[in-house]
């Protein structure tokens, strides 16, 4: 055979390929590939999916360096890029009351944008241009330190199905129209968001995670929900307004999710769901819901206790329950009403399908103790009840551990699994 020609291997990639290398490289790298050849020369400028840090320039201790070479780099790529741009993400600590940041949102409002991210500077807030709500082809949007103001003439997001806001300065009625002209959303995330009395009608929604300062949460249209996750934070001014409620808390926020199967409740969750008139029987079984976990469940407030009790009762289908405590242990052990479990406990409750209960920061009082021998009795299926005492609590730990050996259990298979460290 005679001597073959060199071949350029790199040029003579199929542009399936090529377009296959570029995606995974991050974008610094793949503007990099415009000098191997005239067939990668600004190939990159097609991607359809561009995401900028800081990595994007060269690191140095002069931020306001950084920054410039930063933006220009942004401006510079979306300027020479063509056709769509579906996702675009910009994450960077360096980047503060940036009007090119309004210019890019611009550009991509005319580029069929689909996929917004924006995680910026925790220091100093922007607020969020108006030409991000013509953004018409959103289908997932999140935000991180800005504000939000929807103009008047916002008609909301036809195809948008996931909003996140993290840290976003924005009034409880903007939220509102915000997530009310989404026909399609599904998994709504607010966090650190703070002081909002908040209705949240969304027919298609079925995740929601909520965390930060809220004074009322209503969720009266969201029947497709079906996992959940809060946490509370109280101030003094929630904590009055808690105080003068009368409506029931746990009908407002639970009575609109119908097809809950996960709930998460973390900090002040169950003390929130106390407040307002007692619902008696509840008119709404839980039939999906197999996974419950509440955090800082206080066994000193029968309230708290009434609640957890409510709500794991009108759960059949319970497969996995996981509850730490919160207490004041002096309190709690002086606690003398414990004919309260033969009042508020049903007679003929059985948890059927309870497999898995983890307890932990018990401190072994009464009221505790009562509610471990109660889930023993009543679960036939039981396989694990682990139980972690909490850190404050060493002398008191064997008698807890005498007196859990000693209860009943529905389930010959039940393991208590005692949980030292």
């Amino acid at each position: 055979m005679g001597d073959s020609p060199d071949l350029d291997l790199i040029s003579d990639l199929p542009q399936s390929i090529i377009e296959s290398i570029l995606t995974r490289l991050p974008i610094v790298e793949a503007v990099r590939t415009s000098i191997l050849s005239s067939k990668w020369r600004y190939r990159w400028a097609t991607l359809t999916h561009l995401a900028f840090d800081e990595k994007c320039v060269t690191s140095t201790n002069d931020r306001t360096f950084v920054e410039n070479k930063l933006i220009n780099f942004i401006t510079r790529a979306l300027f020479l890029h063509q056709g769509p741009i579906h996702k675009f993400q910009l994450c960077t600590s360096f980047l503060t009351s940036c009007p090119d940041i309004d210019q890019w949102i611009l550009f991509l409002s005319r580029k069929d944008i689909k996929e917004l991210v924006l995680e910026l500077d925790e220091n100093e807030w922007i607020r969020v241009p108006s030409c991000l709500f013509n953004c018409n082809k959103l289908t997932r949007l999140e935000l991180s330190r800005c504000e939000l103001d929807p103009p008047s003439t916002f008609k909301g997001f036809s195809f948008l199905k996931s909003l996140k806001l993290y840290q976003v300065y924005v009034a409880s009625d903007a939220i509102e129209s915000v997530i009310i002209s989404c026909p399609l959303l599904e998994s709504l995330s607010l966090s650190y968001i703070d002081s909002l009395t908040l209705n949240i009608r969304s027919p298609n929604l079925k995740y929601l995670c909520l965390e930060g300062e809220f004074k009322d949460i209503c969720l009266e249209n969201t029947p497709l929900l079906i996992a959940m996750s809060v946490a509370m934070y109280m101030t003094e001014d929630i904590a009055e307004h808690m105080e003068q409620s009368s409506s029931c808390n746990f009908i407002k926020f639970l009575g609109g999710a119908p097809h809950l199967e996960r709930l998460i409740g973390r900090i002040y969750f169950t003390k929130y769901l106390t407040v307002g008139d007692d619902p008696g029987r509840l008119p709404i079984k839980y039939i999906n819901l197999k996974n419950i976990e509440l955090y800082q469940v206080s066994f000193e407030d029968m309230k708290e206790i009434l609640v957890v009790l409510r709500l794991i009762t009108n759960s059949p289908n319970l497969k996995e329950l996981q509850i730490s405590s919160s207490l004041n242990t002096l309190a709690a052990m002086e606690a003398a009403d414990l004919d309260f479990w033969e009042k508020e406990c049903p007679s003929h409750c059985i948890f059927g399908r309870l497999k898995v209960v983890k307890m932990t920061e018990m401190s072994g009082v009464p009221h505790e103790m009562e509610f471990i021998k109660f889930l023993l009795e009543n679960s036939p299926v039981l396989e694990v009840m682990s139980i972690a005492p909490c850190s404050s609590v060493a002398e008191g730990r064997l008698n807890m551990l005498i007196e859990l050996v000693r209860f009943r259990r529905a389930s010959s298979r039940a393991e208590i699994l005692f949980i030292q460290n």
